[in-house]
C-alpha cells in the first residue's frame, strides 16, 4: 500500500539540499497553481463553485486535551471573512522548503460578524491536516467554519522522526481527535474577545475525512469499540474510507445523513471498502454514494499542487522520483483530470453540507442520480431517501 502523500512532502522538504533539482515532469501533465482548481470558476454543469460569497481566514493553534493528559494537537481553523478584506496576512503553507501561496486566504483575518455551520476535516494516516486544502477552502468561502487537526502519533511528522503510536492507539485516538476538535471550536466561538468568538453555530456540526479519516468519519458517527457516536454531530462526509476496522454493527450504527464519496481507480483503499460495503451497512437516511469514475486515492487531495511545489525547489531526483510514484493515484493520466475531481468534490460536499445541516432544500437536486445523468458528469450516484434531521 503506497505511503500517504504528505509523508513524502516532508521527507522531500529536509532531503532537498542533497542534490539537484530533478526536473522530472508529473504524471498527467502540469498541476494546479496552488489554491482549488476550480476557485473562481462555476462547479461541473452550473453546480455550486469552490469561490463562494465570502473570502476565507486560516488560523493555526494549538489545544491540550483535559480528558487526555498529554495529548495536545495542532488544529487549522478556516473561517468566512467579509469579501475583500485586507485584515491579516496573505496566507501560504509551509511544505518545509517550498511555501504554497493561497491566494485570497488572509490568516488570523478578521472574520464575518455571524455563526456558521461547523465543519471538522480528519487527514489520512500519516498525512497532514491541510492535505485536501481545496476543499478547505471551498467549504469556508461557501459559510463554514472548518477546523482541521494534526492526529498526533499518525502525521507525517511522526513517520519521518520515527514516532508513530501504534496502529490500535491510533485508531481509538481518532475519532476522539475529532470530537475534542468539536469541543475546541465551541470553545473558541464562546470566548468573548477571542478571533473566533461568535463565529460556530453549534446546532450544525458536520465531519468529513479522506481515507483514515474517511474512518474517522464513519467512526463519530456511528461509534467504534468504546467510543461511543458524538451526538452532536448532524452529518457525516467520508471520502475513500478506510472501513475495515469497523464492525457491521458500527455500520448499522451510522444514522446520520451521510455522503460517501470514494474514486473508481482507487488502489490504495478500492471501492469494495471505500464504499460498497459502507453502502451495504449503513442505516444512514438521506444518504448518498457518488463514485467518481477514474479518480485515485489522492484524487481528493492536493497533491498535483504539492508535487508542483517540490519540483520548484530543488528536491533531489531519488526522493522525487518517490513523490511521482505517490502522485500516481491523483496525476496520473489514466486518472480523471484532478481540476475536475476536485470539481465534483466541492460540488457534491457543499450541496450534501447545504442540503442537511444547511439547510437548503433548493441544492438537494444536485445530490441526485437523475442531476448527474442529465449532465453527463463522470460519476456514479445512489441516493436513499429520509427526511433531514434539522437543527436544534
Amino acid at each position: 500500500m503506497r505511503r500517504i502523500l504528505c509523508t513524502v512532502v516532508v521527507v522531500a522538504g529536509l532531503l532537498a539540499s542533497l542534490g539537484p533539482a530533478a526536473g522530472a515532469s508529473p504524471p498527467g501533465g502540469q498541476p494546479t497553481k496552488g489554491g482549488p482548481a476550480s476557485k473562481g470558476g462555476h462547479g461541473p454543469k452550473g453546480g455550486p463553485r469552490a469561490e463562494g460569497p465570502h473570502g476565507v481566514g486560516l488560523t493555526t493553534f494549538t489545544a491540550a486535551d483535559p480528558a487526555r493528559p498529554g495529548r495536545t494537537l495542532t488544529f487549522d481553523v478556516w473561517y468566512p471573512t467579509p469579501r475583500g478584506t485586507t485584515s491579516g496576512t496573505p496566507a501560504d503553507l509551509d511544505l518545509l522548503l517550498a511555501r504554497v501561496p493561497l491566494p485570497g486566504v488572509r490568516r488570523d483575518a478578521t472574520p464575518e460578524d455571524r455563526a456558521f455551520p461547523l465543519v471538522a476535516f480528519s487527514h489520512g494516516s500519516g498525512g497532514v491536516r491541510y492535505q485536501s486544502w481545496f476543499l478547505l477552502e471551498a467549504m469556508a468561502s461557501n459559510g463554514h467554519v472548518v477546523i482541521a487537526p494534526d492526529h498526533a502519533g499518525n502525521t507525517s511528522l511522526d513517520q519521518l522522526f520515527g514516532t508513530p503510536d501504534p496502529f490500535a492507539v491510533v485508531a481509538r485516538n481518532r475519532p476522539r481527535d475529532i470530537s475534542f476538535a468539536i469541543d475546541v471550536a465551541l470553545a473558541r466561538s464562546d470566548a468573548p474577545g477571542d478571533l473566533l468568538a461568535g463565529t460556530v453555530d453549534g446546532s450544525r456540526i458536520a465531519v468529513a475525512g479522506h481515507s483514515f479519516g474517511g474512518f474517522t468519519a464513519l467512526a463519530v458517527g456511528g461509534g467504534f469499540q468504546d467510543y461511543r457516536p458524538d451526538q452532536r454531530v448532524d452529518a457525516i462526509i467520508p471520502m475513500a474510507a478506510a472501513s475495515g476496522l469497523l464492525s457491521d454493527a458500527e455500520l448499522a450504527a451510522v444514522e446520520v445523513p451521510t455522503l460517501l464519496l470514494s474514486g473508481t481507480h482507487d488502489e490504495t483503499v478500492p471501492l469494495a471498502t471505500a464504499a460498497e460495503r459502507p453502502w451495504a451497512e449503513i442505516s444512514a437516511r438521506p444518504a448518498w454514494r457518488v463514485d467518481i469514475q477514474r479518480a485515485g486515492h489522492n484524487s481528493f487531495t492536493n497533491i498535483c499542487d504539492i508535487l508542483a511545489a517540490l519540483q520548484g525547489a530543488g528536491v533531489p531526483p531519488a526522493v522525487l522520483a518517490f513523490v511521482v510514484d505517490s502522485a500516481e493515484e491523483g496525476c496520473s493520466p489514466e486518472l480523471i483530470p484532478i481540476e475536475q475531481a476536485h470539481q465534483l468534490t466541492v460540488q457534491y460536499v457543499l450541496a450534501f453540507l447545504r442540503t442537511t445541516i444547511g439547510p437548503d432544500a433548493r441544492w438537494k437536486h444536485l445530490l441526485e442520480p437523475r442531476w448527474a445523468e442529465r449532465n453527463d458528469l463522470p460519476v456514479d450516484v445512489l441516493s436513499r431517501r429520509g427526511r433531514v434531521r434539522q437543527p436544534a
